[in-house]
């Protein structure tokens, strides 16, 4: 889930996070002006959508966040036609809280939901997984969907609230309501309890290196699960404390991107470059 943002985080994701889509878009852009210089209109309006189509997919999602990277990257790993929407600053609004009381990305739109929205990155990737059959991503078979479900909730219960807790400070995000960062305590207590969250990441991250990997170049086997999407991204966030991953976890990361090649790549860009702008932003 991700939540609504400080002001801060908005002021620095207005400057950094759209310039790596911005670049990104330049180069498509100016090749469709060359092939059809008749049409200049037509890249405009092929801009926003990333694709469109068949399912009638929409996502309404927030670039710099870790958790909708997850869905950005499975939904273009499983090829699914769909378009995406930034609601940053907007997911507040009387329009989106209409629709998401919960006022969370990521958010998809599908005529097939009964309330016609879902949001939580795990249950969009299980939903669509099983939707479009996509058992590459995540299997069918009881076993071996259990797994990658119990992977799934661990991350989200364990993992996750240790990295949130270590990061979010840094990335300028707000703090989860009854955690010590959220409150009036002094900036010492605030930073020791951050200190504290970064120092307990490794007892989880070990688990799912011996238990849930467990010599497999993934938690799926062979080939990338749902599981190891929301993984991947979730160790993303780390760099921007300079957490000193262990070399499988490196390792492990690499092997995500090669894998699943620009499908991962794009969508960890947008994240990458607002923590390397948030980064830049420190004093020396």
């Amino acid at each position: 889930m991700a939540k609504t943002t400080t002001k801060s985080a908005k002021k620095l994701v207005a400057k950094a996070a759209m310039k790596p889509v911005a670049k990104a878009a330049t180069k498509p852009a100016a090749k469709a002006l060359k092939a059809k210089p008749a049409k200049k209109a037509a890249p405009k309006a092929k801009a926003k959508p990333a694709k469109a189509g068949k399912s009638g997919l929409k996502l309404s999602m927030l670039k710099p966040s870790v958790n909708n990277m997850s869905v950005r990257v499975f939904a273009r790993a499983a090829g699914l036609d769909h378009f995406e929407t930034d609601v940053w600053g907007h997911t507040r609004s009387p329009e989106y809280m209409g629709r998401n009381p919960a006022h969370l990305t990521p958010m998809i739109e599908d005529k097939g939901l009964p309330r016609g929205v879902l949001w939580e990155s795990c249950a969009i990737m299980q939903y669509l997984a099983n939707k479009h059959g996509l058992e590459k991503f995540y299997p069918k078979a009881p076993a071996k969907r259990a797994m990658i479900d119990s992977a799934m909730f661990y991350l989200i219960g364990t993992l996750y609230p240790y990295v949130a807790r270590a990061t979010y400070p840094a990335l300028n995000f707000p703090q989860y309501a009854g955690e010590v960062g959220h409150s009036d305590a002094h900036p010492d207590r605030k930073s020791e309890a951050q200190k504290a969250a970064a120092a307990s990441i490794a007892e989880p991250l070990e688990v799912f290196h011996s238990f849930f990997r467990n010599g497999k170049p993934f938690i799926g086997g062979k080939n990338p699960s749902i599981a190891d999407i929301r993984l991947a991204a979730t160790l993303e966030f780390l760099a921007v404390i300079d957490y000193a991953l262990p070399e499988w976890a490196r390792d492990y990361m690499a092997a995500m991107e090669k894998k699943l090649g620009k499908a991962y790549a794009e969508p960890a860009g947008d994240v990458r470059g607002y923590i390397a702008y948030v980064k830049s932003q420190v004093p020396a």
